[in-house]
């Protein structure tokens, strides 16, 4: 099993809901369980390391609310609830008790797995450590620097969402539309540039690349030592 695919917990009270988001998550490639009651989610949730939970507020017995409320005593684990429209109440409710994002029933499973893409993208990037040493260059996503060779370089916000991404992922080819949609930017040539000036910044050999390097007709890859 890839250990980079996230683990989803869906919990929902409705048999067609449940399976149907399974459905859909499951082609989108993630991992999916599923439960139909907060006692269930509780079970399931001892045995397995889920990444992210998504919760109806509306079940019977115990609420998504007051299960909401309990495991963010103890936890940081991402959950989306999902609420009838109309309750705004429960939504705002379901935020102040730590919910990271709400959506209105009925909704587009789309829009489900784009939410789901960006808080585990946030999760991850917010857990990087603030230092980073590829080989002996030393780089401070905080600060927006990196050092090398006792010289320290400053890197800008489209720079820093690069390395980041690829820290995230050493050894991964980046294609440039991977990376044009990582900076919002769709020409070549300037995404060709943009590397270059970051290989100039991390390589202590810019043209005999170590770290930074192309994957000729596929991209680029960042190794980390």
């Amino acid at each position: 099993m890839n250990k980079d695919v996230a683990h989803i917990l869906v919990i929902d009270d409705d048999d067609r809901i449940r399976e149907l988001v399974k459905e859909y998550l499951e082609e989108e490639q993630f991992l999916v369980n599923t439960a139909k009651d907060a006692n269930e989610a509780r079970e399931k949730m001892e045995i397995i390391k889920f990444d992210l939970l998504i919760l109806d507020i509306m079940m019977p017995g115990e609420s998504g609310l007051s299960l909401t409320k309990e495991i963010k005593k103890n936890s940081t684990i991402p959950i989306i609830l999902l609420t009838a429209k109309g309750q705004i109440e429960d939504r705002i409710e379901g935020l102040e008790t730590g919910a990271d994002d709400y959506l209105g029933k009925p909704f587009e499973p789309r829009e489900l797995s784009l939410r789901i893409k960006n808080i585990l993208n946030k999760t991850k990037t917010s857990s990087l450590p603030e230092e980073i040493k590829i080989g002996k260059t030393l780089v401070n996503l905080r600060k927006m620097t990196i050092k090398i060779n006792n010289e320290i370089n400053k890197i800008n916000p489209q720079e820093k969402k690069i390395l980041e991404k690829m820290i995230l992922f050493p050894g991964k080819i980046f294609s440039r539309g991977d990376i044009g949609k990582i900076i919002n930017i769709s020409k070549e040539r300037t995404i060709d540039v943009m590397i270059t000036r970051l290989r100039q910044k991390i390589e202590k050999e810019p043209k005999n690349p170590k770290y930074l390097q192309t994957i000729r007709g596929s991209g680029y890859v960042l190794w980390i030592e």
